[in-house]
């Protein structure tokens, strides 16, 4: 049954089921099991809903640097973090949404997913060292 997203426990639900996915992704799987041990899982899980519950509900609950995990994963996984990662991402994203979920917050999860998915790529390729400098190159 297709619910709102209206309460903490929405959130963990959605946040639950997508990692589900995630772990079992060929593509983007790997790189969630090369950083996070199956024990750490439970904290991880919590630290990304109170991501999402900050997000979406406003609750100032998330303490972190997303950017800084990101960077360290590509960095640990020899710099292969692609578009596609992120494209697979935002897929299963959207479809763990769409499976659970309807109504405002869940447009606003997929709107912010979209801004994530890029500024974090974004930030990753910044990072990389040996890039390719687009301006620089002329």
């Amino acid at each position: 049954m297709v619910s709102e997203i209206t309460t903490r426990k929405d959130i963990k639900n959605l946040v639950d089921s997508f990692y589900t996915k995630v772990r079992k992704d060929e593509l983007i799987g790997p790189f969630f099991h090369k950083m996070i041990p199956i024990e750490k899982w439970p904290s991880h899980i919590s630290k990304l809903t109170d991501f999402w519950e900050t997000t979406l509900l406003g609750v100032p609950k998330f303490k972190g640097n997303p950017v800084k995990a990101h960077q360290n994963m590509d960095n640990t996984t020899n710099h292969s973090i692609e578009q596609e990662h992120f494209g697979r991402w935002l897929h299963l994203w959207f479809s763990t949404i769409d499976e659970l979920f309807t109504g405002d917050l869940a447009d606003r999860a997929k709107n912010a997913a979209r801004g994530i998915a890029t500024g974090q790529f974004l930030a990753i390729w910044n990072a990389r060292p040996n890039k390719i400098n687009i301006q620089n190159d002329k």
